[in-house]
């Protein structure tokens, strides 16, 4: 029977990963272990400054007081009693496209079970409000069989943007490349009573208009499908690199 981690950075409490929890045991044996709070924008922090305590909710439901990646490395090294074979992490509320991804906590989490060698998805659904969860399940329904049969390399994850419309309006898939996010000022600067400044990031700033990304696809009523990998290594600078020299000035 298929072993299914799910997880997210939403917290246990969001109603999308309750939904999907119901529609992945249709799969096999579903284990929830996720943050007990909202992480959104926690990256790929790992906790190694203090203890993570966890409260388990019920059989196979855990909340971590932890990040998603904490919560990824809890459930296969300690928590469950089998290595799950499929990690899905999500839905996230709001999109994780482009160079979004950098700073996903729900990504990271499927990164980082990719990095352990388990096969994972990373769901995100747009726009944030009124989600049609029932478009991210029929989606999962149509990757999850293909992925299995035909499983990615090592420190390989899927990162899956949703359109939140209903399944019967999707346009289709598209297997697309990570969008570049153009930045603007997105800083707010407040006084507090006192008139000490403080400020609030918006995440501010467009993406590039270029076919074939996730934005858009996206923004076509397409389901993007873009594979992700753990090695951020430029290969192609290796070249222009060794002709500094530096070797020379050791």
């Amino acid at each position: 029977m298929l072993k299914i981690l799910l997880t997210n950075d939403d917290g246990i409490n969001s109603k999308g990963i309750q939904f999907l929890r119901s529609f992945l045991e249709k799969f096999g044996l579903v284990w929830v272990v996720a943050p007990e709070g909202e992480r959104t924008g926690i990256s790929h922090a790992l906790s190694l400054k203090h203890p993570l305590r966890v409260k388990r909710l019920e059989d196979r439901v855990w909340a971590v007081e932890g990040t998603p990646v904490d919560c990824v490395h809890l459930a296969v090294f300690r928590l469950l009693k089998e290595r799950p074979d499929l990690v899905v992490s999500g839905p996230n509320d709001g999109p994780n496209i482009g160079d979004e991804v950098f700073y996903s906590g729900t990504v990271a989490a499927a990164i980082e079970a990719s990095i352990l060698g388990i096969q994972a998805i990373a769901i995100s659904m747009a726009p944030r409000d009124g989600h049609n969860y029932d478009t991210a399940a029929f989606v999962l329904e149509k990757l999850i069989p293909k992925l299995l049969e035909d499983p990615l390399p090592a420190r390989t994850a899927l990162n899956v943007n949703v359109p939140n419309i209903p399944p019967t309006e999707l346009k289709g898939f598209k297997v697309t490349r990570l969008a570049k996010r153009v930045f603007v000022d997105c800083i707010k600067e407040c006084l507090d009573p006192r008139g000490v400044p403080y400020y609030w990031l918006s995440g501010g700033g467009r993406f590039s208009e270029e076919e074939g990304t996730d934005h858009e696809a996206l923004k076509a009523g397409f389901v993007s499908v873009t594979p992700l990998k753990a090695d951020l290594t430029a290969y192609e600078e290796f070249v222009r690199i060794s002709k500094w020299g530096l070797e020379k000035d050791l």
